[in-house]
C-alpha cells in the first residue's frame, strides 16, 4: 500500500541574538540529527532572533542572515523539507518570512501577512506586511527564488502539499491557513514568537487545535526558545504537532534544544475533506506550487507489517480502545453525555407518540440493562412514563445468575415486572413447523433463533396490550456483525442502543454503577457487567452459561477495533492490521488476521439487517443508520478485501 505516513518535526535550538553564525550552526546540527524526518520547522526569525529590535535595521545582520539562510539550504538533503524564519529586505521594505529549503537549495519565501503592534508587540516599527507580495521572486544565492504569500510546496511524487503562516495570522479571524487547506495544503506549518504569560499557552493550544479540526490538517507549530532576550518578555519554546483536531505532541518550556516529534497521516487528512462534503475546495491556481522533496517515513510502498515496524518505533498512538477515552474524567463524562443523549432522543419519541408506556424485554445481559438505565433517565425527563419490563427466561437454557439479574434490575429501577416463561411456546412452535423441540446441537440456529423471535413477538403484543412503545436493546457491535436474530432481537419500535459499541455499553453500565447511589443498583449492576456475554439461546452446562458470543464471534474489543477504521477513516485491511498489531501487541498476528477476515464476513453478509434498523438517536461518529451515516448494498460483495486480508 502507498505510505501517507511523514514523520515531522517542531525544533526549538539554542539561540544567541543577532548571531546568525551561531543559530545556522545551531540549525544544521538539528537538521542532521532529524535526518529520517520529512519536514522539520524551525521558529519564528530564528536565523537572527526574534528579539532583535532596532538591530533588524542594520544591514550588516540582514546581508548576514540571508548568507547564513543559503548554509543552512545547503545541508538539507533530498527528500526533506525545513521551513525557518529570517528577516528580508525586499523593494525598501523589510519582511519577517519562512524560508523553505529543500534538496540543498531554498526554494520559496513567504512574508507575514499580518504585523502585530499592540501590547508586548510593535513589530510594525520594522516589518511590513506581505499581503501585497503575489507572484514575486527575490534574488537567494545567485538564483530567483518564488517570493509571496501566494506559495504552495508540494511534493508531486508523494502527493503531499505545504502552506505556511506565521505567529500573528493565526490569530486573526481571516487565517492564511484557511485558505491554503480549501485550496489543497494537507498540512500547515506556523514559525511563531508568542512570550508567555499566564492562560497563553491554554489558548494557542486550543487555537491549534481548533484550527487543525476546521481545516481537516496537519498543523506544526513552533514557538520561541527561552535564550530570546528577556529584557522584557519571556518566551517558552511552545510546540504542538495536531493532526484533524488531535494533539499529537505539546511541548513548553522544555530543554534547551528541543525538537518534538510525530507522525502526520495524510490519508486521514484526505478521507476528512472528502467524507465531510461541507469542506468546498477553493481555487488552488492562485497559488504557485513549489515543488520539494517530503519523503514518508520508510518507504513508499510499505506492507500491513513494515507499516506496523514504522507506527511502533515511531510510537504513534493508537488506543486499543478508540471508543473509550483512556483518561477516567473524560471516560465518565463520554458515559454520562451518551445516555444523556439516549435518554433525551427517548424522550423526545415519548412527546411525538404521545405514548406513555415503554415496553422492553430485559434479560440480564448488558444490552438490556442499558437500555433499561436509559428508560429510567427518560422518565427523569417525561415524568409520566411509565416503564414495562418483561423477563423471559427459556427453561433450561436461562442461568439463575441473569435471572435474578434481570429481576433485581427492574426491582431496583421501579419498572413495572412482568414474567413470561417462552420454553413451552418455543417447543410447540418448533414441533410445529417440524423440528423436534429439542435442541440439535451447534448449527440448529431454528432452534436458537425461534426462542428470540418469540420474545419479540410478545414484546410487541405486549405494547398493543398496553398501549405502549417497545424499547429496542441492540448495540453497535451487533448490527455490524449481524450478530441479532432477524425479525427478533433485530427489531423494536425504538432502539436506543444502536450507536453505542459493545465496548462502551460496559462502560457506560458499570460508569452509572458508580455514581447511582444506591447500594442495590450499583451491586447488580456490577455483576451484570462481570457476567460473560450470552445471548442463552442454547441448553446451559450446569446452571452455567455455555455459549458464549465471544467465542462465535470473536472478541468484542477486536471487532470494535476494526469497526472504528472501516467506518471512520476508511482504512484498507492491511493498514487496519498494521494498526491492529500495534494496539494489540499480544495478541497473536495470526489471531488478529483470521479475526479481521471473519470481521469482513460478518459485515459484508449482514448489511440486510441493518437496511431496515428502527429508529434511534445517533450518539457518535460511528454509526451504522441506513437513513443516516451508513448506505450500503445488502449484495455488495466482500472479495476485494478479503484478499488483501489473504495477502497479508
Amino acid at each position: 500500500m502507498k505510505n501517507r505516513m511523514f514523520r515531522t518535526a517542531a525544533a526549538v535550538p539554542s539561540l544567541k541574538v543577532a548571531d546568525p553564525v551561531f543559530n545556522t550552526k545551531e540549525i544544521i546540527r538539528i537538521i542532521k540529527e532529524q535526518k529520517d524526518c520529512g519536514l522539520i520547522v524551525f521558529p519564528e526569525l530564528c536565523i537572527t532572533g526574534y528579539s532583535c529590535q532596532d538591530l533588524f535595521q542594520q544591514d550588516l545582520l540582514l546581508k548576514k542572515a540571508k548568507e547564513c539562510l543559503c548554509e543552512i539550504a545547503a545541508a538539507v538533503p533530498e527528500g526533506q523539507t525545513v521551513c525557518v524564519g529570517l528577516p528580508l529586505a525586499f523593494e525598501n521594505r523589510l519582511y519577517n518570512c519562512a524560508a523553505f529549503l529543500s534538496g540543498g537549495e531554498v526554494i520559496a519565501l513567504v512574508p507575514k501577512i499580518n504585523i502585530p503592534n499592540y501590547g508586548e508587540f510593535y513589530e510594525q516599527r520594522w516589518f511590513a506586511s506581505g499581503k501585497d507580495v503575489i507572484g514575486r521572486t527575490v534574488l537567494i544565492g545567485g538564483c530567483e527564488v518564488p517570493f509571496g504569500i501566494d506559495i504552495m510546496i508540494q511534493d508531486s511524487v508523494h502527493d503531499i502539499r505545504i502552506g505556511a503562516e506565521i505567529c500573528e495570522d493565526l490569530w486573526v479571524p481571516d487565517k492564511p491557513s484557511t485558505h491554503l487547506c480549501l485550496a489543497g495544503a494537507d498540512i500547515i506549518v506556523n514559525l511563531s514568537a508568542s512570550d508567555e504569560v499566564i492562560g497563553k499557552h491554554e489558548y494557542r493550544s486550543m487555537m491549534v487545535q481548533q484550527q487543525s479540526s476546521c481545516c481537516w490538517c496537519g498543523y506544526i507549530y513552533v514557538s520561541s526558545g527561552t535564550d530570546e532576550s528577556s529584557t522584557d518578555l519571556v518566551f517558552s519554546g511552545h510546540t504542538m504537532i495536531a493532526e484533524n483536531g488531535r494533539i499529537l505532541a505539546d511541548s513548553v518550556f522544555p530543554e534547551r534544544n528541543h525538537v518534538s516529534t510525530a507522525l502526520i497521516d495524510v490519508e486521514t487528512i484526505r478521507y476528512n475533506r472528502a467524507h465531510q462534503n461541507t469542506f468546498v475546495s477553493a481555487d488552488a491556481a492562485w497559488y504557485r506550487p513549489v515543488e520539494a522533496g517530503i519523503a514518508p517515513v520508510g518507504k513508499d510502498e510499505v506492507s500491513g507489517e513494515e507499516l506496523r515496524e514504522i507506527l511502533q518505533k515511531e510510537n504513534y498512538p493508537i488506543a486499543r480502545n478508540p471508543f473509550v477515552p483512556k483518561d477516567d474524567e473524560e471516560r465518565g463524562r463520554r458515559c454520562r453525555r451518551i445516555m444523556q443523549i439516549q435518554a433525551n432522543g427517548l424522550a423526545t419519541r415519548v412527546r411525538a407518540t404521545g405514548i406513555k408506556n415503554l415496553v422492553i424485554g430485559i434479560s440480564g445481559g448488558l444490552d438490556s440493562t442499558l437500555a433499561l438505565l436509559v428508560c429510567h433517565e427518560a422518565q427523569k425527563i417525561e415524568k409520566d412514563i411509565h416503564i414495562i419490563g418483561y423477563t423471559m427466561p427459556s427453561e433450561g437454557n436461562t442461568t439463575s445468575l441473569t435471572y435474578n439479574n434481570a429481576l433485581n434490575l427492574m426491582k431496583a429501577l421501579n419498572a413495572e415486572i412482568h414474567e413470561v416463561p417462552i420454553g413451552s411456546g418455543v417447543t410447540d412452535h418448533l414441533k410445529q413447523i417440524g423440528h423436534s423441540g429439542v435442541y440439535q446441537g451447534e448449527g440448529d440456529t431454528t432452534y436458537e433463533n425461534a426462542q428470540a423471535r418469540m420474545r419479540t413477538y410478545i414484546l410487541m403484543d405486549a405494547a398493543n396490550f398496553h398501549n405502549g412503545l417497545v424499547v429496542g436493546t441492540g448495540d453497535l457491535s451487533e448490527l455490524a456483525l449481524g450478530w441479532c436474530t432477524y425479525n427478533g432481537d433485530h427489531m423494536s419500535m425504538y432502539g436506543v442502543n444502536a450507536s453505542v459499541p459493545k465496548t462502551l455499553v460496559q462502560y457506560i453500565c458499570r460508569s452509572y454503577a458508580e455514581t447511582c447511589g444506591s447500594e442495590e443498583l450499583k451491586n447488580t449492576l456490577l455483576s451484570i457487567v462481570d457476567t460473560p456475554i450470552s445471548p442463552e439461546l442454547t441448553p446451559n452446562q450446569d446452571g452455567a452459561i455455555a455459549q458464549k458470543t465471544e467465542e462465535k464471534i470473536g472478541k468484542y474489543d477486536l471487532n470494535d477495533f476494526f469497526l472504528f477504521y472501516v467506518l471512520r477513516y476508511g482504512f484498507a485491511p492491511a493498514k487496519i492490521y498494521a494498526f491492529a498489531r500495534c494496539a494489540y501487541s499480544d495478541v497473536d498476528p495470526q489471531v488478529i488476521k483470521e479475526s479481521l477476515q471473519r470481521f469482513y464476513n460478518r459485515f459484508f453478509h449482514q448489511q440486510f439487517k441493518r437496511s431496515c434498523l428502527p429508529d434511534g438517536p445517533k450518539v457518535g461518529s460511528v454509526t451504522l443508520s441506513p437513513r443516516g451515516d451508513w448506505r450500503m448494498p445488502s449484495d455488495a460483495s466482500v472479495s476485494l478485501w478479503l484478499e488483501e486480508v489473504r495477502k497479508l
